[in-house]
């Protein structure tokens, strides 16, 4: 990442946090790149203090392509305890669609494999200020 995200956060303490590091990274992009969907994951010890910030995927206006792999390559080689996802709608609503919720459900489920907690997925409404956790929204897919 461009910016190094540990000199603001030290630890992630919910989704505002979350969103708080997205809006940074996002601010940091070209304007053009700004408009693309950015899928990240940030890797956490025991205690949630950030070990990384990982860009896994840039998207397009309206997709990013997804896979456990690269969402949890560095994961598994810095030997995380959990992971946070966090992705962006560049249309600033960020109502999670269907494929979000799915994308979401696939990772949990390879984290439990893997051993890596997925934390919260954060999706950021670009611009708008608003964010919705898929947790606190959709706590089931977690169970």
């Amino acid at each position: 990442m461009l910016l190094n995200i540990n000199e603001t956060f030290s630890k992630v303490s919910g989704s505002e946090a979350l969103a708080e590091i997205a809006k940074q990274i996002l601010e940091s992009e070209h304007r053009f790149d700004q408009e693309k969907e950015h899928f990240i994951a940030v890797g956490l010890n025991t205690k949630n203090h950030i070990q990384f910030v990982d860009l896994v995927t840039l998207g397009t206006l309206d997709a990013s392509l997804v896979h456990p792999r690269e969402t949890f390559r560095r994961a598994v080689a810095e030997g995380v305890n959990s992971v946070a996802i966090i992705h962006n709608h560049p249309s600033g609503d960020p109502t999670p669609s269907t494929e979000d919720r799915q994308v979401t459900e696939r990772l949990i489920e390879a984290g439990k494999i893997l051993g890596i907690e997925v934390l919260d997925h954060v999706i950021v409404g670009n611009k708008t200020g608003k964010h919705c956790s898929l947790k606190e929204e959709y706590y089931h897919l977690w169970r």
